[in-house]
């Protein structure tokens, strides 16, 4: 006689186990999906979505701040909180010591990601090396003595990586160096600082190209500067003070001040940033960084130049005939310019840039499809900085 607690299942409970099963594999197999997709998901927060930002964000995001002092403004830290900062630069006076600086940076970045924008901030100076390093450290060498060494792409290396390495610990992401210029008499604009590699294109192309690609190893982003070129400005010839006209051929431009440039855009260069001066040969009426001719014919035309592009400082004296701030800015952004400089240490100069910018957009003054195009190559590089490096930064696309 059976044990009445062995007794055999009957129909209506094996179909009722079969449908548990059935549900557990269910849910285990959505389990497992979710698990594979919960990447993906991951990789999409960490993008900003930009149709859902305002006019004024997107035109945030082409904007570099300044500020002046040691500690950041609260109006800054309060724009970014609301998304409308692209970026912020920093001279020798926002910094007293490397622990310092970081901190501040972190704060700025902390800010950013109590905003809807996902890609860190871009932190920019000036690291060139020798007289102009803004950062306490690397690289020590200047680029005249990288050009002396007989050794340049040793040096170059050199320079690059300890550039990159002492910058990422600061916080830093984008190094607005190396300069390309080909200087031509000592003591001239480029050369009385040190800031240029040699007379000789070879050679500036060379130590140049081994900069960049050294430094963004690392994980910092390279700026090449100032295109076309400003080895041929005499020593009192500063677009920063007035306006200057270069009044060089095609031929020599493009044999001699552009030669340099071709070896650092195969490198890798994320960033250019562009001359105040005017070059009559290509465009006779208007200054490098404002003329389509320049930065659209030649730089992302003949160069074919992806990466991104940024102004010289907004406020320099040689835009004085182009108006106020938001003019020339709207002026830089239909030219092909990705980022404004707006490095008069204000934080209005930031604002009103950006609102003339927001403004065009508005009204069709400058193209949406070139725009959005701008702020997508932004928005790429800011991604990418994001990473850790594990090699080079990914070419420009």
């Amino acid at each position: 006689m059976p044990s009445p607690l062995r007794t055999s299942p009957s129909p209506v409970s094996r179909r009722a186990r079969s449908l548990v099963l059935l549900g557990i594999a269910a849910a285990l197999l959505a389990g497992a999906l979710l698990w594979e997709a919960a990447p993906a998901r991951a990789a999409e927060r960490e993008r900003t979505d930009l149709s859902t930002l305002t006019r004024q964000q997107l035109a945030g995001q082409r904007a570099i701040y300044s500020y002046p002092g040691l500690t950041p403004p609260p109006r800054l830290l309060q724009l970014i909180r609301n998304g409308r900062v692209g970026g912020v630069i920093f001279y020798g006076a926002n910094i007293s010591s490397k622990a310092q600086i970081r901190a501040v940076i972190d704060r700025l970045q902390a800010a950013r990601r109590q905003s809807v924008i996902r890609e860190p901030l871009l932190i920019t100076t000036d690291q060139e090396g020798g007289l102009v390093r803004r950062v306490p450290g690397a690289p020590v060498l200047s680029e005249a003595e990288v050009g002396a060494s007989g050794q340049v792409t040793h040096f170059g290396t050199q320079a690059g990586t300890n550039a990159g390495i002492n910058l990422r610990e600061a916080g830093v992401n984008v190094n607005l160096a190396p300069v390309l210029g080909v200087y031509r008499q000592p003591g001239d604009f480029l050369d009385r600082f040190q800031r240029a590699y040699s007379m000789l294109p070879g050679v500036a192309s060379a130590a140049g190209s081994a900069f960049v690609a050294a430094q963004q190893r690392k994980g910092v982003a390279a700026t090449i500067k100032h295109f076309p070129g400003l080895g041929a400005a005499g020593a009192n010839q500063d677009t920063d003070v007035e306006p200057v006209t270069l009044h060089l051929s095609l031929e020599t431009l493009r044999t001699v001040d552009l030669i340099p440039y071709p070896a650092s855009i195969n490198a890798g260069a994320r960033m250019l940033l562009s001359s105040w001066a005017v070059y009559p040969a290509l465009d006779p009426k208007r200054p490098a960084g404002l003329s389509k001719r320049w930065m659209q014919d030649e730089l992302r035309g003949r160069l074919r130049y992806r990466g991104v592009t940024i102004t010289d400082a907004i406020e320099a004296g040689a835009l004085e005939a182009y108006g106020r701030t938001p003019n020339r800015a709207v002026l830089a952004a239909d030219a092909g310019q990705d980022l404004l400089l707006f490095s008069s240490r204000s934080i209005s100069q930031g604002i009103e840039g950006r609102q003339g910018l927001a403004r065009a957009l508005q009204s069709g003054r400058l193209n949406q499809a070139e725009f959005m195009a701008s702020v997508r190559r932004v928005m790429q590089l800011r991604a990418d900085l994001a990473k850790r490096p594990k090699g080079p930064l990914p070419a420009p696309r």
